[in-house]
């Protein structure tokens, strides 16, 4: 079974929804990039399937974007830091509107994640996203506990990523040998 085979059976046709989504994006021209999940698993050894793709688009283009994947069938859903959109299948995408993250799309990078070509957050934008995420002492314990998971497999893959770790996360993080 191919990656994306496998992540289509895992999220009930998602692979459709998210060549979707991106083909939608770069039909417009519009500068974005995957982070969080999708991102790490485009930067660690060993990717884990989501159900969720979070992305970023440039500073501007966030209301061309709602417009252009609700006309493309995607449902919205606002919230105070994300845009949430729905297509057939079991993945949520979330198009994140915090200021943290708008200069991520200048910086993204090709990749292949789970079969699909997209565009992905840089690795030091990947790992300050996911310290981010950690450090978000509202999130409930299970989500934190995945970001530092996420954490972890960033730094076993890219050792040299653990000297950019805050001292808390050094504590938690054995540093690669």
């Amino acid at each position: 079974m191919t990656a994306k085979r496998f992540y289509d059976w895992q999220t009930a046709g998602g692979t459709d929804d998210v060549m979707r989504l991106v083909s939608c994006l770069e039909r417009a021209d519009i500068p974005w990039c995957a982070i969080g999940g999708v991102a790490v698993n485009h930067w660690a050894s060993e990717p884990m399937v989501t159900q969720d793709v979070d992305f970023v688009v440039a500073t501007g283009e966030i209301e061309k974007t709602i417009v252009l994947l609700e006309a493309e069938g995607f449902s919205s859903s606002r919230f105070e830091w994300s845009v949430n959109f729905k297509g057939s299948s079991k993945v949520s995408m979330q198009l994140s509107t915090e200021d943290f993250y708008q200069e991520f799309a200048s910086r993204a990078v090709p990749a292949d994640v789970h079969g699909i070509l997209l565009r992905v957050a840089s690795l030091p934008d990947t790992l300050a996203g996911k310290i981010k995420a950690w450090k978000a002492s509202e999130c409930r314990q299970s989500k934190r506990i995945k970001d530092l998971g996420d954490i972890s497999r960033l730094v076993e893959s890219h050792p040299e990523l653990w000297l950019a770790l805050p001292p808390e996360l050094q504590t938690q993080i054995e540093r690669p040998v």
